[in-house]
């Protein structure tokens, strides 16, 4: 695609503002910064940070099993996946243990903050660890249109 840029996740920090608002940005490292501007909307493409192998208390936000009446070693575990006789199998997609992260992660509607030399400024969150490669897709609404469809 034209409208892509590939940059390099820096870090995040906090940009204060003369009102006082403190706006927290992620900084990204590029090559040309000419063609975005302050105030652009930009959609970011990364892969989120591996989390190596996870239960379902992690994974999946399950609750756990009881501490008492009992239960001596189900504090995390899933608890029933599926019928007995009828279905007789466990059903496809099963929330269960696994490996969880280094999923390829879109995060729409970031705006621009501020536009350096080699570096831009985004508000918000972008996936991936400090240092990974991620793509600056530009171009897909600009600040106008997105307060237009906003009223």
């Amino acid at each position: 695609m034209k409208n892509e840029l590939t940059a390099r996740k820096v870090e995040m920090t906090q940009i204060f503002r003369e009102d006082g608002t403190v706006v927290p940005v992620t900084v990204l490292k590029v090559e040309d910064t000419t063609l975005l501007q302050s105030g652009d909307v930009v959609t970011v493409i990364g892969t989120s940070k591996g989390k190596g192998f996870a239960g379902v208390v992690k994974r999946w936000s399950f609750a756990g099993g009881p501490k008492t009446h009992g239960q001596s070693d189900r504090h995390r575990a899933p608890g029933s996946i599926g019928g007995g006789t009828d279905p007789g199998k466990v059903w496809r997609g099963q929330r269960m243990a696994g490996r969880m992260g280094g999923a390829r992660v879109t995060v729409k509607n970031l705006d621009v903050i501020e536009v350096r030399e080699n570096e831009i400024l985004l508000r918000g969150a972008v996936p991936g660890a400090r240092h990974s490669i991620v793509k600056v897709v530009y171009n897909v609404k600009s600040a106008e249109e997105g307060v237009e469809n906003a009223s």
